[in-house]
């Protein structure tokens, strides 16, 4: 943060964790965005706090067929590869099939035990026991937990008491300030790139004001922040890659997109479309 701003951001907090305005907090929010107290960044991890109870774990979980997980009775050298090929420190452990989860292994109880040459302990000793929570369970709730029961991951059942995914601490924090990349993460490319065909591809993550700063493109909204959430209000729904909306203005095409996010989409102003089909 510049000098400053950390001092104005708590003085913003106090106002509206303080507050008794009948006004809804994200107005105040964007009222003290409005008189310059807050940047867009400190908006949006303001507002996407506020809006962690909206949120369900199954939303920003990692679901089942993307799971990395091991046998109960896989060797310690097998997991240990598992784990330094996936790059998790906590890969969980199933008895028979994925719906019976039994523990969790840490990479660090793993070392523990390469460390000690006379050490024969098997997977069982080591892991540790599993916390499940409901696909229901609000990502608020879901945090505090992490944070009073001091653990990281948490295994989400279904209605039926299958497994349906796995969310971590890493997963709930990314909800309030966006991707933590970390060393294992490939590097992104740039957030804003202009195409040769005077389109734009852009990450879904790029702030509405970023985008009017470094290209000039005004759109504004009252519900959103930044373009993959405009473009996902337009829709009324996450889009799939490839899916094409316009606003009158602009036409979005979606490039990247999971289940919660749209990662990347290109921006093409629509006079250019209606040239570029003349030309044709």
């Amino acid at each position: 943060m510049e000098d400053g701003s950390e001092s104005k951001l708590w003085s913003v907090l106090r106002k509206v964790f303080g507050s008794r305005c009948e006004s809804p907090l994200e107005e105040i929010i964007m009222e003290a965005k409005e008189d310059g107290e807050l940047k867009s960044e400190e908006v949006l991890m303001l507002l996407n706090v506020l809006r962690l109870s909206q949120k369900q774990a199954i939303e920003i979980m990692v679901p089942r067929t993307d799971l990395v997980c091991c046998e109960v009775d896989e060797s310690m050298k097998e997991v240990a590869r598992m784990i330094i090929e996936s790059g998790h420190s906590r890969i969980p452990v199933y008895h028979e099939n994925r719906d019976h989860m039994v523990g969790l292994v840490h990479a660090k109880d793993l070392l523990k035990y390469f460390l000690d040459e006379d050490n024969d302990a098997s997977l069982t000793n080591i892991m540790r026991p599993p916390y499940f929570i409901p696909e229901t369970k609000n990502i608020k709730d879901v945090l505090l937990e992490f944070q009073t029961k001091k653990i990281h991951m948490a295994i989400i059942l279904d209605e039926y008491g299958g497994t349906s995914g796995v969310v971590t601490l890493e997963d709930v924090l990314e909800e309030i300030v966006g991707e933590i990349e970390d060393e294992y993460d490939p590097p992104k490319p740039q957030e804003i790139q202009v195409q040769q065909d005077g389109s734009y591809y852009v990450s879904g993550r790029t702030s509405l004001d970023e985008l009017q700063d470094e290209l000039g493109i005004e759109i504004h909204s009252e519900q959103v922040e930044t373009i993959g959430g405009y473009v996902c209000h337009i829709a009324g729904k996450v889009p799939q890659k490839e899916e094409e909306f316009s606003d009158g203005r602009f036409r979005f095409t979606v490039r990247e997109a999971d289940a919660k996010h749209i990662q990347w989409l290109v921006i093409t102003p629509v006079h250019m479309i209606s040239i570029d089909e003349a030309d044709r």
